[in-house]
């Protein structure tokens, strides 16, 4: 296998220009095998191999630097710069991390994990080469659907406005996690169409610049009527009009045409942008055929493309779709908003059963947020639906456009908690933390899945701003009847008088087990489900501590730092009360399997029971 001799982009260098299709092919192999092993973002790597390839044949990385924007399509670039033999460890605790990261290698130059900015990474490191006097190459990756975003078209606009030379590669295979919507998409798919125009725009290029003996006049008034004519007939004249020289469409998946386009690029001593078209999950056929199910997945097996896990268990997200579409069954005026996570959040169903009250903002968490504002200032009921590492982006959106204005937008926080294998950049674990800082805005956690579907319930029906925070994983409906939600009041599920655990969202259920374990010692735990992370229920803590001697034990799946559990300490502050923060470390937490990582930080019920016992009974 010539896969077998590659261990570094120089290596790859010294392959003839014919041996590299058969090596994309050996690399997409490897990208399946160790993807239906341990799950991963397959679709996109498969679509970005032979660009890989071209890249580091062009450049000479790592002194040229690659920005992948996301992350998430950088397998390929993993195999081909010193990981291949570790690659089978993708995603797993202590493997190579699914995503660019500057902590494993010299050619990850920019961790990354969220998309959109790549262009704004390549941006300040190339003017930081300009101002050192250096001369290396910097080229951003960017996809169609992250281009779109706010962030890359800030960059782009400052880029071209001061000539920054540097390379954009737009990978444009029509999709990020699901299809991409809106007018920067359509746009794309209109150049996608007319390939020729773009090929004739570089002939004319070619032809003016040498053409000998034109004076200035003659000169000036065919370059006026060639920018007249590209302004009809070059759909890339968008990027011209920003700064950028603009190369393409080209196939991405022709590497001898990419190599030739990359040589010319690197000539250009401006920014360029190069349009490469690419089919997301090429090379495996049922990626190719459905690669919005394919963008990431678990295990599979390989021929039949079945997951290895046929797990019926329901989801807090599927609850949530499911809600939501019954819900809206009732009222008219209720509307569904993702930022292009259409699957993972759960809208699916509502989209099809309602469609125009569904709307997929692309990545744009900001914009999503503050038109949500919108519609509810005017009489709707808008969802919106992210993951929690996403919507710490809208920030400034949920403060100033809704609770400011004190506006009836709900929240749907999914992942919120630890999220497992995608690791450090998709860890939902602070948002807690900074939406507890927003005056005015209600923050719920259900314990199961028809908690989830009350709160919802009650989120719709409020006239305050609502965040519903709830974790990646299957529903453990608790074995007890729930009381109705009231604003700011938490309920007892278990009585006992030893000490208290408060808690909330996904470990009331922990802190029932750990009561149980408690009691075989002889121990009776209080278990109180807080319902409200905001506002907190001030009467039920202080019985707790009147009932409990004092001893309360908060558990969340938030770091502490800012979050429920300090929360409930500022507010017992001078009570006298001996409480104990049961919550995640203030750091960021690597890849790994959930379960483990709550157990290892302290989050299982037996970690639970075992800082309570050696917290007051040891002797």
């Amino acid at each position: 296998m010539i896969l077998d001799h590659i261990n570094n982009p120089q290596d790859l260098k010294a392959l003839p220009i014919d041996d590299l299709p058969q090596l994309a092919q050996e690399i997409r192999e490897l990208i399946i095998k160790t993807t239906a092993e341990n799950g991963g973002h397959l679709a996109p790597n498969l679509g970005v191999v032979e660009l890989t390839i071209a890249l580091h044949y062009v450049f000479d990385t790592p002194a040229d630097k690659i920005i992948w924007d996301v992350g998430h399509q950088s397998y390929a670039h993993k195999i081909l710069t010193g990981r291949k033999d570790q690659f089978a460890t993708i995603r797993q605790p202590g493997g190579v991390s699914g995503f660019c990261s500057r902590n494993e290698s010299e050619y990850d130059c920019f961790t990354t994990g969220h998309s959109s900015n790549s262009v704004s990474v390549a941006m300040g490191m190339a003017e930081a080469r300009d101002l050192s006097g250096q001369d290396h190459h910097v080229i951003a990756v960017i996809g169609d659907g992250a281009i779109s975003g706010g962030m890359a078209l800030e960059a782009l606009n400052h880029a071209g406005d001061l000539e920054t030379p540097m390379l954009v590669v737009l990978n444009d295979n029509e999709m990020s996690i699901n299809h991409n919507v809106g007018a920067l998409n359509r746009y794309l798919s209109h150049i996608r169409s007319h390939p020729k125009y773009s090929r004739a725009k570089n002939n004319v290029h070619q032809a003016l610049d040498h053409l000998p003996g034109l004076g200035k006049p003659l000169t000036r008034a065919i370059s006026n009527f060639k920018n007249g004519v590209k302004s009809l007939l070059v759909p890339g004249i968008f990027f011209e009009y920003l700064g950028f020289t603009y190369l393409g469409p080209t196939d991405g998946h022709n590497i001898r045409e990419l190599i030739e386009i990359l040589r010319q690029a690197a000539t250009i001593k401006r920014p360029v942008l190069l349009h490469t078209i690419t089919v997301k999950g090429k090379g495996y056929e049922p990626a190719e055929l459905h690669p919005h199910n394919w963008h990431g997945v678990e295990p599979f097996d390989i021929t039949t493309g079945q997951p290895k896990s046929n797990n019926l268990h329901l989801t807090y997200t599927a609850a949530f779709g499911e809600a939501l579409c019954g819900l809206a069954e009732e009222d008219p005026n209720i509307i569904a908003i993702t930022a292009a996570m259409t699957d993972g959040t759960g809208l699916t169903g509502f989209k099809k059963q309602f469609p125009s009250r569904f709307f997929d903002a692309g990545i744009a968490e900001q914009h999503a947020v503050t038109f949500a504002a919108g519609l509810a200032n005017a009489g709707k009921k808008p969802v919106v639906a992210i993951y929690s590492s996403f919507i710490q982006r809208a920030y400034d959106q949920i403060m100033e456009d809704v609770c400011l204005q004190k506006l009836p937008v709900v929240l749907a926080i999914d992942r919120a908690g630890i999220v497992g294998n995608d690791g450090y950049t998709h860890q939902g674990i602070y948002d807690l933390s900074f939406l507890l800082t927003i005056p005015g805005l209600t923050v719920m956690a259900p314990a199961d899945a028809r908690e989830l579907r009350m709160m919802l319930r009650f989120a719709l029906n409020s006239e305050r701003p609502s965040a519903l925070r709830y974790p990646k994983a299957q529903d453990r409906e608790l074995p007890l009847v729930l009381p109705k939600i009231e604003l700011g009041k938490a309920v007892i599920l278990r009585e006992g008088g030893d000490l208290c655990f408060f808690a909330i969202g996904s470990m009331v259920s922990v802190a029932l087990d750990a009561a149980a374990l408690l009691n075989k010692r002889g121990i009776q735990a209080r278990v109180v489900n807080a319902r409200f992370a905001a506002p907190l229920d001030d009467l039920m803590l202080r019985d707790c501590i009147a009932s409990c001697h004092g001893r309360i034990i908060t558990a969340e799946e938030n770091v502490q730092e800012g979050g429920f559990g300090a929360a409930c300490q500022m507010l017992l502050a001078h009570s006298g009360a001996d409480i104990t923060t049961a919550a995640l470390p203030h750091d960021f937490i690597a890849q790994g399997c959930r379960v483990q990582q709550l157990e290892k930080y302290g989050l299982s019920a037996e970690r639970l029971a075992e800082m309570a016992y050696n917290q007051w009974f040891r002797d």
